[in-house]
């Protein structure tokens, strides 16, 4: 069974920097699929970067230009660099990844593989 597991979370100040990773079991390549990190806070979740096997990202509007999403084929993770937290950021963050991004977090638990999260707390 494929399994994605997320690392890297931990509590820090408004302006502090994190960098979360997924990594995948052996026998499946990240680097050959669509993955993507979302946000779960409280009842809410939220896509916030996607990496395609094509190298294209996205990100969500709030992060644009605070947090970098990146890949490394070789140790088969997805990393999500965090600059410049902020208390909104805080949340438990998963990773997914399969043949297709979803941005409701619903569709991606479903569709694809989905991890247990790692969690990120930003104070003010």
């Amino acid at each position: 069974q494929v399994k994605l597991v997320e690392s890297g979370g931990g509590s820090v100040q408004s302006g502090g920097s994190l960098r979360l990773s997924c990594t995948a079991s052996p026998g499946y390549s990240l680097y050959n699929h669509a993955t993507g990190w979302y946000r779960q806070s409280g009842d809410k979740c939220v896509s916030i970067s996607h990496i395609y096997s094509d190298g294209t990202t996205e990100y969500e509007e709030s992060v644009k230009g605070r947090f970098a999403i990146s890949r490394d084929r070789a140790a088969n993770r997805v990393y999500l660099q965090m600059n410049s937290l902020k208390p909104e950021d805080t949340g438990t963050y998963h990773c997914g990844s399969g043949g297709q991004i979803y941005y409701s977090c619903d569709f991606m638990k479903e569709e694809n593989i989905w991890g247990q999260g790692t969690q990120v707390t930003v104070s003010a």
